[in-house]
């Protein structure tokens, strides 16, 4: 192998801007690192160029460790997306200016200089300054500095993300065709997912940090393994349902059983991936030719070129839940997008409005992950009130389950932890025990970071620590349940949600958890009595209407309630009179920082209450912890 990475970890501020990566890259290989912005790929580049040290792990090139070594022992070229080039110089200048750092002398400066020139199709224009040369000339003259050195290993940091769509295209076909003359081990870090298909071998998807999957872009796009890449990688429709032994089952529908899945027999949840040029259209059943998901409308249709693209809306399927493309909030309403060429377009034409018979000719079949708990423990009464309520939700949810034991690594933690473990007894997907030294923040912080969890469940009163509670949450991006008390599993939630786009999340995560328990719900909004307009009401009334349609999608029986007067003393005495067993609150939006204070309405509520089980949650509107994302940051 060329490049291999053994448990690659940076921290910035604390925070793994990459968490634990592990990759091997074969000899000759292009391999394209895909992600979004933040997601740690331009920071692995650096780590392998040695521009930055790892905290943790090893880099391999070329069967040498050079994990501790400079940048210029390595053998590595890089390209950058700006360039980077010496504007005071000539082209030739910029191509020899690292032989020129190495003493190369100048005859065998010049005979190199004009090789890479020449490679990268700028044979005559050494005498030219860069602000005489095209963008795209200026990155082939970026290219062949990197290349004249002979490096083993070639990085290349988006170096066409600064072009227009044509020139990208046409470097693309160069730069592949380079890279495949010279046969140079090649890691290319982009977001787009075009020059991804289009240049390599094999794609690492990445995402927060970690390296999510790794495949050949027909194998990520085709056959993925997570619902991340599935939905990452180009359009994707794709719905909940399960697999038997006989038939893979979107309600009442039967599919074939693809025969790339392995299934042991046994019914289980799966997610549906069919992608729009695998989506059938006619004007009747009969004419699809391949299984039909039922009678659609076309809700949009844009022309794509060599395709037309249509999404159509179908009326909801009794037990299937959509994940891509997601409805509306409060619609229950499948959504399905469609490709077709312009034969299969002129045969049957559709605009806005007119119905079709949907079907899929292809899909593939991935394991649906279901929830992932993280229950913390140390052995205190708290602790064994979270375990017991813990496990219940995540025996009904069939959760996988990570148990930390928080505190001294002794006997009496290791007894606790198996006693833990007994009562938490089968049910689970999977169950696993971590123990920690460090206090419950950092331990918490630690976990996730290994891995991601929908939700931590911790053993806390918020009337005494409402701090830790503020330092767990902002520990990671998960949600987190408080049980202060021991409580049998919640049958009565009360979600107290504002009208908006985190008041919308609260809605669906808190549906998520509590449809697997059989539980009601009812919607709060309090209004302030200055606001009790029309207007507003009307806005309220259709924001709680969308949650207990959403909720009804999830199977939560809801109802709604609208209040007036102060927020804090209005959703008490909701709680007190109503006996509620679980509360759900958003945690605030911060407002000068990435900091999470539990303040306010929200820390009012959650410190006045001592028996209740709370579920706090977390936004993806509340920043990231991860300091790339952060303004600070990119504003260097």
């Amino acid at each position: 192998m060329s490049i291999v990475l053994e448990q690659l970890t940076k921290r910035y501020d604390g925070y793994p801007v990459v968490n634990n990566v592990s990759l091997e890259v074969k000899d000759g290989e292009f391999f394209v690192l895909l992600g979004s912005s933040g997601s740690g790929k331009s920071t692995i580049l650096n780590l392998i160029a040695g521009l930055t040290s790892a905290d943790h792990g090893q880099i391999i090139l070329h069967n040498r460790n050079v994990t501790h070594l400079p940048t210029q022992k390595r053998r590595v070229g890089f390209v950058f997306q700006n360039y980077a080039l010496f504007q005071y110089m000539t082209v030739a200048e910029n191509v020899e200016f690292g032989l020129t750092i190495q003493k190369v002398a100048s005859l065998e400066r010049q005979k190199r200089r004009d090789e890479a020139l020449e490679l990268v199709g700028l044979a005559g224009l050494g005498n030219r300054m860069p602000r005489q040369l095209s963008g795209g000339q200026q990155q082939r003259v970026a290219l062949a500095r990197a290349l004249v050195y002979g490096p083993d290993v070639l990085l290349l940091d988006e170096p066409l993300g600064a072009l227009d769509a044509k020139i990208r295209i046409d470097l693309r076909r160069n730069l592949r065709s380079i890279q495949r003359q010279l046969g140079i081990t090649t890691i290319f870090v982009t977001h787009d997912q075009e020059e991804a298909f289009d240049l390599a071998d094999r794609i690492g998807v990445m995402s927060f940090g970690r390296l999510i999957e790794v495949g050949t872009p027909e194998e990520l796009y085709q056959r993925p393994q997570t619902e991340f890449v599935a939905s990452f990688l180009g359009t994707a429709n794709l719905l909940v349902g399960n697999i038997t032994a006989q038939s893979v089952e979107l309600g009442p529908i039967r599919l074939p059983i693809p025969p790339e899945i392995q299934h042991a027999g046994s019914e289980r949840r799966v997610q549906v991936l069919f992608r729009p040029e695998d989506v059938a259209l006619a004007p009747t059943p009969a004419e699809l030719n391949c299984p039909e998901l039922g009678r659609g409308e076309v809700e949009e249709t844009s022309f794509g070129g060599a395709q037309e693209r249509l999404r159509l809306r179908l009326a909801p399927i009794a037990g299937v839940r959509p994940i891509a493309p997601l409805p509306g909030f409060g619609s229950a309403n499948i959504l399905v997008d469609a490709t077709r060429s312009p034969e299969q377009a002129s045969r049957f034409p559709l605009q806005l409005g007119e119905a079709a018979w949907v079907g899929v000719h292809r899909f593939h079949a991935l394991v649906h992950p279901g929830l992932s708990f993280l229950i913390v423990t140390d052995g205190s009464l708290r602790a064994q009130a979270a375990l017991a309520l813990g496990g219940q939700i995540a025996r009904l949810a069939h959760a996988r389950v990570t148990l930390l034991g928080v505190g001294p690594n002794g006997q009496a933690m290791e007894n606790h932890l198996q006693e833990a473990r007994k009562q938490l007894g089968s049910g689970l997907a999977a169950l696993e025990v971590q123990t920690s030294n460090s206090p419950i923040a950092a331990a918490v912080a630690t976990a996730t970071e290994q891995a991601p969890y929908d939700l931590v469940i911790i053993g806390l009163s918020l009337q005494e620590n409402l701090a830790l509670a503020e330092q767990v949450l902002q520990a990671g991006d998960f949600h987190l349940l408080l049980v202060p008390s021991p409580q049998p599993a919640p049958t009565q939630t009360l979600i107290c949600a504002t009208s908006g786009e985190p008041g919308k999340e609260d809605v669906l995560f808190a549906g998520r958890l509590v449809r697997h328990l059989g539980a009601e719900a009812t919607l709060l909004c309090v209004l302030p009595v200055a606001a009790k307009t029309p207007g507003r009401l009307e806005q309220t009334q259709r924001f709680l209407d969308g949650g207990v349609q959403s909720l009804s999608i999830l199977g939560v029986p809801a109802k709604t309630i609208i209040r007036n007067g102060s927020a804090t003393p209005e959703i008490l005495d909701e709680v007190k009179n109503k006996g509620y067993d679980l509360l759900v609150m958003g945690a605030p939006l911060a407002r000068q920082s990435s900091e999470i204070k539990l303040d306010g309405v929200v820390g009012e509520v959650l410190t006045s209450l001592t028996d209740k089980a709370v579920l706090i949650v977390r936004s993806h509107l509340i920043q990231s912890k991860n300091p790339l994302t952060q303004p600070k940051a990119l504003a260097k």
